[in-house]
């Protein structure tokens, strides 16, 4: 009889268990993550790569990847 006890004991705090885990993983469910920052991309005029605004290299003609392709079309 105390082996039936137990093991009634030890199923009920796994349903237990079980029961707050799931609800846990549905919370998260309907946690939407927030969108990443939309940034502005530009083409590099040499190569043709598409890279964002403010990791590009200004120049007289328009925007490049690297210096090296600026100074390759602006000498």
């Amino acid at each position: 009889m105390r082996f039936l006890l137990i093991f009634l004991g030890v199923l009920l705090v796994a349903w237990r268990w079980r029961t707050w885990r799931t609800a846990v993983q549905r919370e998260r469910k309907d946690i939407v993550p927030p969108l990443p920052a939309i940034t502005n991309m530009v083409v590099c005029r040499q190569c043709g790569v598409h890279i964002p605004v403010n990791e590009s290299v200004a120049g007289r003609e328009g925007s490049y990847c690297s210096a090296a392709h600026r100074l390759t079309m602006e000498p």
